[in-house]
């Protein structure tokens, strides 16, 4: 189902779609053989054989104060930094710094194994072939996580841009992304339209960096929240990737 929420007359501006990653193209998965796999890689990285009972609670208490931080600054932290500053200050420097990808990717993993969404290959390669140039733009605190991710299910030819905040220094809703992925396609602003599902990162980012079209995924376990508490709106609200299919037909140029 796709609810309307502002004027569609300017749909036939649009010449790039970017999407947001997490819960927008993917969904993570309880996975135990996944989890159990990364806290091993974690204590391997560490060369420990075991940790005292609450360890993993408090880099979990840790790791949420630094992602707070992250969101109130918009600032971006470097894997090493986030590693050796927030997460494991009292570990040898040098061992952290050099794993903290690895313990970044095995980190982000403890939760579970990440999968498309059913639908978006389809709808990824469906937008393409109507002429609509694809990108990326996502808050992850990984270098290699989604990186891989896409490699790995070979949509690396779907997208033209990737601007993700592990690498950009700048986490949404700032609108450095939004303008720097538009640059990047030598497009303006006004020619994208942005795909996810957080109002508060995606849609206020995407509108005040003068996209014509922001548009939101709904969870139906989970309502949308804050919607009341800016100054910019989402547009549309779909049920699925494969709405777009019916929002967005084949590109004029």
């Amino acid at each position: 189902m796709i609810t309307v929420l502002s004027s569609l007359r300017q749909v036939g501006q649009v010449r790039a779609i970017l999407f947001d990653v997490n819960g927008t193209l993917r969904v993570r998965e309880i996975h135990p053989p996944t989890q159990n796999a990364a806290f091993d890689r974690i204590l391997k990285i560490l060369g420990k054989t075991s940790v005292p009972e609450g360890y993993w609670s408090q880099l979990e208490g840790r790791y949420k104060a630094y992602g707070k931080w992250a969101q109130d600054t918009l600032v971006q932290l470097s894997e090493s930094e986030i590693w050796t500053r927030w997460m494991l200050p009292e570990e040898p420097a040098i061992i952290v710094s050099t794993n903290a990808s690895e313990l970044m990717l095995a980190w982000s993993e403890r939760k579970g194994r990440v999968l498309p969404k059913p639908e978006t290959e389809a709808v990824l390669k469906e937008l393409t072939s109507r002429g609509y140039r694809l990108g990326l733009i996502s808050n992850t605190m990984s270098t290699l996580d989604i990186p891989g991710f896409i490699e790995r299910f070979g949509w690396n030819k779907y997208f033209d841009v990737v601007m993700l905040s592990a690498f950009e220094r700048v986490r949404k809703p700032s609108i450095d992304p939004f303008k720097k992925a538009a640059a990047a396609l030598n497009l303006d602003p006004s020619q994208c339209a942005y795909v996810g599902n957080k109002f508060s990162k995606d849609i206020v980012g995407c509108k005040r960096a003068g996209y014509p079209f922001g548009i939101i995924i709904r969870n139906p376990d989970k309502p949308l929240v804050d919607v009341e508490c800016y100054d910019v709106s989402a547009d549309m609200v779909i049920d699925s990737l494969n709405d777009l299919l019916k929002i967005f037909p084949a590109c004029t140029r």
